[in-house]
Protein backbone atom coordinates (compact mmCIF):
# COMPACT_ATOMS: atom_id res chain seq x y z
CA UNK A 1 0.00 0.00 0.00
CA UNK A 2 1.49 3.60 -0.95
CA UNK A 3 -0.93 5.65 0.08
CA UNK A 4 -4.72 5.78 2.24
CA UNK A 5 -7.33 8.18 3.29
CA UNK A 6 -8.42 8.17 6.94
CA UNK A 7 -10.72 10.12 9.21
CA UNK A 8 -9.77 11.96 11.87
CA UNK A 9 -13.42 12.50 13.88
CA UNK A 10 -14.07 15.16 17.04
CA UNK A 11 -15.00 14.26 20.13
CA UNK A 12 -17.21 15.71 22.82
CA UNK A 13 -16.82 14.79 26.95
CA UNK A 14 -20.84 14.14 28.17
CA UNK A 15 -19.04 14.22 31.25
CA UNK A 16 -15.67 15.41 32.52
CA UNK A 17 -14.92 15.14 36.21
CA UNK A 18 -11.52 15.62 38.30
CA UNK A 19 -10.91 13.29 41.09
CA UNK A 20 -7.11 14.23 42.56
CA UNK A 21 -4.15 15.08 41.55
CA UNK A 22 -0.78 13.55 41.42
CA UNK A 23 2.20 14.21 42.92
CA UNK A 24 3.80 15.38 39.44
CA UNK A 25 1.26 17.80 38.97
CA UNK A 26 -1.81 15.80 36.31
CA UNK A 27 -4.71 15.63 37.25
CA UNK A 28 -6.85 12.58 37.65
CA UNK A 29 -9.97 12.49 35.84
CA UNK A 30 -13.55 10.45 34.81
CA UNK A 31 -14.99 11.50 31.90
CA UNK A 32 -16.91 10.16 29.36
CA UNK A 33 -15.97 10.90 25.68
CA UNK A 34 -18.04 10.10 22.64
CA UNK A 35 -16.91 10.56 19.22
CA UNK A 36 -19.10 12.57 16.54
CA UNK A 37 -19.22 12.30 12.57
CA UNK A 38 -17.38 15.84 12.19
CA UNK A 39 -13.37 14.96 10.99
CA UNK A 40 -10.36 15.86 9.33
CA UNK A 41 -9.74 14.39 6.68
CA UNK A 42 -6.24 12.73 6.18
CA UNK A 43 -4.45 11.47 3.50
CA UNK A 44 -1.41 10.17 3.47
CA UNK A 45 1.29 9.11 1.14
CA UNK A 46 4.84 6.96 1.27
CA UNK A 47 7.56 9.19 -0.54
CA UNK A 48 11.35 7.65 -0.75
CA UNK A 49 12.99 10.74 0.46
CA UNK A 50 13.40 9.90 3.92
CA UNK A 51 11.34 13.04 5.18
CA UNK A 52 7.67 14.21 6.83
CA UNK A 53 6.30 16.61 4.78
CA UNK A 54 2.90 18.23 6.03
CA UNK A 55 0.22 20.06 3.94
CA UNK A 56 -2.77 21.60 5.02
CA UNK A 57 -5.62 23.54 4.27
CA UNK A 58 -4.94 25.96 6.93
CA UNK A 59 -2.05 28.29 5.71
CA UNK A 60 -0.93 28.75 9.41
CA UNK A 61 -0.95 25.66 11.11
CA UNK A 62 2.42 24.07 11.98
CA UNK A 63 3.86 21.74 9.74
CA UNK A 64 7.32 20.97 11.51
CA UNK A 65 7.09 19.08 15.03
CA UNK A 66 5.02 21.48 16.70
CA UNK A 67 1.79 19.48 14.73
CA UNK A 68 1.09 16.14 16.88
CA UNK A 69 0.77 14.34 13.46
CA UNK A 70 4.42 15.34 12.64
CA UNK A 71 5.26 14.05 16.43
CA UNK A 72 3.34 10.84 15.42
CA UNK A 73 4.94 10.04 12.05
CA UNK A 74 8.33 11.18 14.02
CA UNK A 75 7.76 8.27 16.75
CA UNK A 76 6.86 5.20 13.86
CA UNK A 77 9.34 6.31 12.00
CA UNK A 78 12.19 6.36 14.93
CA UNK A 79 10.60 3.07 16.73
CA UNK A 80 10.16 1.05 14.41
CA UNK A 81 13.28 2.34 11.95
CA UNK A 82 11.32 3.27 8.67
CA UNK A 83 13.61 4.84 5.94
CA UNK A 84 11.37 5.94 3.40
CA UNK A 85 9.71 9.27 4.31
CA UNK A 86 5.61 10.22 4.61
CA UNK A 87 3.64 12.88 3.71
CA UNK A 88 0.26 13.73 5.10
CA UNK A 89 -2.34 16.36 4.18
CA UNK A 90 -4.78 17.55 6.84
CA UNK A 91 -7.91 18.95 5.55
CA UNK A 92 -9.06 20.49 8.60
CA UNK A 93 -12.32 20.85 9.51
CA UNK A 94 -12.73 20.37 13.45
CA UNK A 95 -12.18 23.49 14.93
CA UNK A 96 -8.73 24.33 16.14
CA UNK A 97 -7.89 24.83 20.23
CA UNK A 98 -11.77 23.92 20.83
CA UNK A 99 -12.05 21.37 23.12
CA UNK A 100 -12.69 18.32 20.61
CA UNK A 101 -9.61 17.09 20.07
CA UNK A 102 -8.92 17.87 16.68
CA UNK A 103 -5.26 18.09 17.15
CA UNK A 104 -5.25 14.74 19.10
CA UNK A 105 -7.54 13.19 16.24
CA UNK A 106 -5.07 14.01 13.56
CA UNK A 107 -2.18 12.43 15.48
CA UNK A 108 -4.23 9.32 16.46
CA UNK A 109 -5.04 8.86 12.73
CA UNK A 110 -1.38 9.45 11.75
CA UNK A 111 -0.25 6.09 13.95
CA UNK A 112 -3.00 4.30 12.28
CA UNK A 113 -1.96 5.08 9.27
CA UNK A 114 1.65 4.68 9.55
CA UNK A 115 0.71 1.04 10.64
CA UNK A 116 -0.95 0.16 7.72
CA UNK A 117 1.06 1.75 5.34
CA UNK A 118 4.17 0.07 6.22
CA UNK A 119 2.03 -3.24 7.67
CA UNK A 120 3.73 -2.98 10.81
CA UNK A 121 1.27 -4.91 12.51
CA UNK A 122 0.45 -2.78 15.82
CA UNK A 123 -2.97 -3.59 17.52
CA UNK A 124 -5.02 -1.37 18.70
CA UNK A 125 -3.92 -2.22 22.46
CA UNK A 126 -0.14 -1.43 20.83
CA UNK A 127 -0.93 1.46 19.23
CA UNK A 128 -2.26 3.52 22.37
CA UNK A 129 0.47 2.78 24.22
CA UNK A 130 2.36 5.05 21.41
CA UNK A 131 -0.22 7.27 21.28
CA UNK A 132 0.22 7.96 25.31
CA UNK A 133 3.71 8.71 24.61
CA UNK A 134 2.43 11.90 22.79
CA UNK A 135 -0.78 12.73 24.80
CA UNK A 136 -2.81 11.85 27.10
CA UNK A 137 -6.02 11.48 25.29
CA UNK A 138 -4.57 10.56 21.88
CA UNK A 139 -5.30 6.88 23.15
CA UNK A 140 -9.03 7.30 23.10
CA UNK A 141 -8.80 8.93 19.50
CA UNK A 142 -7.30 5.53 18.83
CA UNK A 143 -10.21 3.86 20.33
CA UNK A 144 -13.04 6.14 19.52
CA UNK A 145 -16.64 5.84 20.62
CA UNK A 146 -18.18 5.87 23.97
CA UNK A 147 -15.56 5.16 26.54
CA UNK A 148 -15.01 5.97 29.94
CA UNK A 149 -11.56 7.12 30.46
CA UNK A 150 -9.61 7.33 33.90
CA UNK A 151 -6.32 8.09 35.35
CA UNK A 152 -4.88 11.27 33.35
CA UNK A 153 -6.62 9.76 30.40
CA UNK A 154 -5.23 6.46 29.58
CA UNK A 155 -6.79 3.89 31.56
CA UNK A 156 -10.04 3.72 28.75
CA UNK A 157 -12.73 1.33 29.40
CA UNK A 158 -15.72 1.17 26.56
CA UNK A 159 -19.08 1.49 27.68
CA UNK A 160 -21.52 -1.36 27.10
CA UNK A 161 -24.09 0.21 25.92
CA UNK A 162 -22.94 3.12 24.08
CA UNK A 163 -24.30 6.48 23.54
CA UNK A 164 -27.55 6.21 21.78
CA UNK A 165 -27.98 8.23 18.50
CA UNK A 166 -28.42 11.69 18.49
CA UNK A 167 -27.72 14.76 16.57
CA UNK A 168 -25.23 17.66 18.29
CA UNK A 169 -24.94 21.21 17.77
CA UNK A 170 -21.41 22.57 18.09
CA UNK A 171 -20.58 26.11 18.28
CA UNK A 172 -17.23 27.53 19.20
CA UNK A 173 -16.69 31.21 20.46
CA UNK A 174 -13.59 33.06 18.66
CA UNK A 175 -11.53 32.59 21.56
CA UNK A 176 -8.39 30.89 23.08
CA UNK A 177 -8.15 28.67 25.95
CA UNK A 178 -5.13 27.17 26.90
CA UNK A 179 -5.72 23.39 28.35
CA UNK A 180 -3.05 23.54 31.01
CA UNK A 181 -4.19 27.15 32.30
CA UNK A 182 -7.70 25.70 32.92
CA UNK A 183 -6.27 23.03 34.99
CA UNK A 184 -3.94 24.95 36.73
CA UNK A 185 -6.43 27.55 37.84
CA UNK A 186 -9.28 24.74 38.87
CA UNK A 187 -9.82 24.04 42.72
CA UNK A 188 -11.10 20.65 42.30
CA UNK A 189 -11.30 19.90 46.30
CA UNK A 190 -13.56 23.15 45.91
CA UNK A 191 -16.25 21.59 43.28
CA UNK A 192 -19.38 21.20 44.86
CA UNK A 193 -21.18 19.79 42.26
CA UNK A 194 -19.24 16.83 40.60
CA UNK A 195 -20.75 14.57 37.09
CA UNK A 196 -23.12 11.97 37.83
CA UNK A 197 -20.97 9.51 35.23
CA UNK A 198 -22.92 6.38 36.65
CA UNK A 199 -25.92 7.85 36.23
CA UNK A 200 -24.64 9.12 32.56
CA UNK A 201 -23.67 5.48 31.78
CA UNK A 202 -27.62 4.10 32.82
CA UNK A 203 -29.21 6.63 31.01
CA UNK A 204 -27.52 5.66 27.45
CA UNK A 205 -28.06 1.84 28.87
CA UNK A 206 -32.10 3.32 28.39
CA UNK A 207 -31.43 5.25 25.19
CA UNK A 208 -32.79 8.34 27.03
CA UNK A 209 -31.23 11.49 25.51
CA UNK A 210 -33.58 13.55 27.76
CA UNK A 211 -31.90 11.65 30.44
CA UNK A 212 -28.75 12.70 29.21
CA UNK A 213 -29.07 15.88 28.60
CA UNK A 214 -30.11 16.13 32.36
CA UNK A 215 -26.63 14.33 33.53
CA UNK A 216 -24.30 16.55 31.07
CA UNK A 217 -21.48 18.11 33.51
CA UNK A 218 -17.73 19.29 33.47
CA UNK A 219 -16.26 20.78 36.15
CA UNK A 220 -13.56 22.30 34.25
CA UNK A 221 -16.40 25.18 33.58
CA UNK A 222 -15.83 26.82 36.90
CA UNK A 223 -12.72 28.06 35.22
CA UNK A 224 -13.70 28.50 31.74
CA UNK A 225 -17.24 30.19 31.98
CA UNK A 226 -16.26 33.15 34.52
CA UNK A 227 -12.98 33.67 31.71
CA UNK A 228 -15.66 33.81 29.12
CA UNK A 229 -19.21 34.20 30.20
CA UNK A 230 -20.72 33.50 26.20
CA UNK A 231 -19.80 30.15 27.38
CA UNK A 232 -22.92 30.38 29.53
CA UNK A 233 -24.84 32.45 27.16
CA UNK A 234 -24.16 29.79 24.32
CA UNK A 235 -25.43 26.68 26.54
CA UNK A 236 -28.74 28.35 27.34
CA UNK A 237 -29.53 29.49 23.71
CA UNK A 238 -29.00 25.70 22.98
CA UNK A 239 -31.78 24.59 25.47
CA UNK A 240 -34.04 27.21 24.20
CA UNK A 241 -33.82 25.87 20.60
CA UNK A 242 -34.61 22.69 21.71
CA UNK A 243 -31.73 20.70 23.23
CA UNK A 244 -32.25 17.93 25.59
CA UNK A 245 -29.27 19.45 27.69
CA UNK A 246 -25.80 21.39 26.44
CA UNK A 247 -22.42 22.12 28.02
CA UNK A 248 -18.72 22.77 26.96
CA UNK A 249 -16.63 20.14 26.01
CA UNK A 250 -13.18 19.78 27.74
CA UNK A 251 -11.76 22.77 28.35
CA UNK A 252 -13.71 25.05 26.11
CA UNK A 253 -14.78 27.44 24.32
CA UNK A 254 -16.91 25.11 22.30
CA UNK A 255 -20.45 24.18 23.30
CA UNK A 256 -22.16 21.14 22.34
CA UNK A 257 -25.95 20.60 22.33
CA UNK A 258 -27.52 17.21 22.20
CA UNK A 259 -30.75 17.14 19.99
CA UNK A 260 -33.20 14.43 19.49
CA UNK A 261 -34.88 15.41 15.91
CA UNK A 262 -32.32 16.45 12.93
CA UNK A 263 -34.27 19.66 11.43
CA UNK A 264 -34.37 20.83 15.16
CA UNK A 265 -30.46 21.13 14.96
CA UNK A 266 -30.13 22.48 12.33
CA UNK A 267 -32.24 25.42 12.76
CA UNK A 268 -30.46 25.94 16.07
CA UNK A 269 -27.12 25.79 14.27
CA UNK A 270 -28.70 28.34 11.98
CA UNK A 271 -29.71 30.27 14.81
CA UNK A 272 -26.72 30.63 16.45
CA UNK A 273 -24.64 31.37 14.05
CA UNK A 274 -26.21 34.21 13.35
CA UNK A 275 -26.89 35.40 16.77
CA UNK A 276 -23.92 34.80 18.03
CA UNK A 277 -21.94 36.11 14.68
CA UNK A 278 -20.02 32.93 14.77
CA UNK A 279 -18.11 31.37 11.75
CA UNK A 280 -17.10 28.01 13.56
CA UNK A 281 -21.17 26.14 13.92
CA UNK A 282 -21.57 22.52 13.01
CA UNK A 283 -24.17 20.40 13.16
CA UNK A 284 -23.63 16.60 13.28
CA UNK A 285 -24.42 13.59 14.92
CA UNK A 286 -23.05 10.76 17.42
CA UNK A 287 -20.33 8.26 15.82
CA UNK A 288 -20.09 5.12 16.57
CA UNK A 289 -16.75 3.03 15.65
CA UNK A 290 -13.63 1.92 16.00
CA UNK A 291 -10.53 3.92 14.98
CA UNK A 292 -8.08 0.79 15.46
CA UNK A 293 -9.84 -0.89 12.58
CA UNK A 294 -10.41 2.24 10.77
CA UNK A 295 -13.50 0.43 8.30
CA UNK A 296 -14.89 4.16 8.32
CA UNK A 297 -12.50 5.31 5.33
CA UNK A 298 -15.84 5.79 3.15
CA UNK A 299 -18.80 7.08 5.41
CA UNK A 300 -19.41 9.45 7.81
CA UNK A 301 -20.68 13.00 7.45
CA UNK A 302 -19.34 16.31 8.69
CA UNK A 303 -22.42 17.95 8.65
CA UNK A 304 -26.21 16.87 8.59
Amino acid sequence: MRDLRLKARAKINLTLDVTGKREDGYHLIKTIMQTVSLYDGIYMKRIRKNDIIIKSNLTWLPTDNRNLAYRAAELMKSKFGITEGIFIEIDKRIPVAAGLAGGSADCAAVLVGMNRLFELGLSVKELESLAFLLGSDIPYCVQRGTVLAEGVGEVLTPVECPCPMCYVVLAKLPVSVSTAMVYRELDWQSVEKHPDTKGMILAMAEGDVTKMGQLLGNVLETVTIPMHPKIAQLKEEMLCHGAQGALMSGSGPTVFGLFKDEENAKEAATTIRKKFGLKEVVATQIYHGNSGKRGDEKDGRNKI
